[in-house]
């Protein structure tokens, strides 16, 4: 009996009754198998759309690693060129953007010598209404038109407003693949 009144003592009443009334919040978790039928229903949806200069597939057998392709829009200093990106899925997409990056070098005032994008809708304006179309047009766009504002590449920020100059420095620095 002294035993039970010891283990009693121990675990006072008030404990319970608080952990009842504030409970620990349960994160918000996606089921994979929903992750998987989104990506998948999303690369559909790009390979039927047809936008012109953006694409994307998996890498192998792996729905969560992209390779993605966008061409520079035309009468943009990127006019003719190519530039492959990585596109990597978290396990909670669409409620957390990917990590997208270039994969082909690209002087730009919102791209840095890693190829990483400072783009507002893959950072704190992210929904999980945008998808992998969506994401490509803006990159795409962006290419022509970036925000020099909040640059990532100064020396292409401070070219920019040159656009004859810009132009030979993206020639210079682009090698098409052969």
């Amino acid at each position: 009996m002294a035993n039970t009144q010891n283990y009693q003592d121990n675990t006072p009443a008030s404990t319970n009754v608080q952990t009842l009334k504030n409970p620990t919040p349960v994160a918000k978790t996606v089921d994979s198998q929903s992750v998987l039928k989104r990506l998948q229903s999303e690369l559909m949806s790009l390979m039927m759309g047809g936008d012109p200069g953006i694409s994307a597939f998996p890498t192998e057998d792996n729905i969560f690693c992209w390779k993605g392709t966008i061409t520079g829009s035309k009468e943009t200093v990127f006019e003719g060129t190519e530039y492959k990106l990585s596109l990597s899925f978290p396990t909670d997409y669409p409620f957390k953007s990917p990590k997208v990056k270039f994969e082909t070098a690209c002087f730009h005032p919102n791209v840095d010598v890693y190829g990483n994008i400072c783009l507002d809708i893959l950072q704190d304006k992210w929904s999980s209404a945008y998808d992998v179309r969506t994401i490509l047009l803006s990159i795409q766009s962006l290419l022509g038109e970036p925000n020099t504002s909040s640059p990532l590449n100064t020396q292409a920020a401070a070219l920019w407003c040159n656009q004859e100059e810009y132009r030979k420095m993206v020639q210079k620095l682009y090698k098409p693949a052969v």
